[in-house]
C-alpha cells in the first residue's frame, strides 16, 4: 500500500485519524524541526533484524526516546540484532528509509516482522503518530487502532516497556 491506499484503507474500515502534511524527513531530527499538533505522540520506528536473518522487529517508540538494542535483545532474548538495510525494508515492507512505520507492515505479505510497540503509547489520550508509508505526511490515531490494524493483517503485536 502507499500512501493514498494507506488513507483509502482506513476510511473504509471507519478509522478515524488527522493528517499532517510536511516535506519528507528522514530522520527524527528533521521531524522535529517540523511543527506537529500532538509531538507527544510521535513515533520512532526502528527496522531491526537477527544476525541470521530469520526475524525482524519493528520497534516503535516515542521519538524522543532511545532504543537500547542490547537492553530488547536480553529482555526477548533474540540473537544480536542490526538494523534491516535499505533493500531488506523495500522487499518486506515496500518502504524507504525514513519511511518506516507500523503501516508498513500492511506491505508484510508473509508477515515476517513483528511490531514492538512501546506501552507508552497507550497512556492517555492513547493517540500515536505514524507515517502513512510516506514521510511526507503524518498520521495521528488510536493507538488501540493501530495495533487492530496490524493484528487483523496477521502480523504479530507486543506492547513492551522499551
Amino acid at each position: 500500500m502507499d500512501k493514498q491506499q494507506v488513507l483509502a484503507f482506513l476510511s473504509s474500515q471507519n478509522i478515524p485519524y488527522e493528517i499532517t502534511e510536511h516535506a519528507a524527513v528522514y530522520n527524527m531530527a528533521e521531524a522535529a524541526a517540523i511543527p506537529m499538533p500532538y509531538p507527544e505522540a510521535d513515533a520512532k520506528n526502528l527496522l531491526v533484524r537477527d544476525a541470521k536473518r530469520e526475524h525482524y522487529y519493528m520497534i516503535t517508540v516515542r521519538g524522543d526516546r532511545r532504543v537500547d538494542l542490547k537492553a530488547f535483545r536480553r529482555q526477548y532474548q533474540t540473537r544480536a540484532l542490526s538494523f534491516a538495510t535499505a533493500p531488506e525494508l523495500m522487499e518486506l515492507l515496500g518502504l524507504i528509509p525514513g519511511a518506516v512505520t507500523p503501516l508498513g507492515l500492511l506491505n508484510d505479505e508473509r508477515r515476517r516482522v513483528a511490531l514492538y510497540l512501546d506501552k507508552a503509547f497507550m497512556e492517555a489520550p492513547g493517540r500515536i503518530g505514524v507515517h502513512p508509508n510516506d514521510n511526507t505526511a503524518t498520521l495521528w490515531l488510536k493507538t488501540e487502532d493501530l495495533i487492530a490494524i496490524v493484528r487483523g493483517h496477521g502480523n504479530a503485536v507486543h506492547l513492551a516497556e522499551l
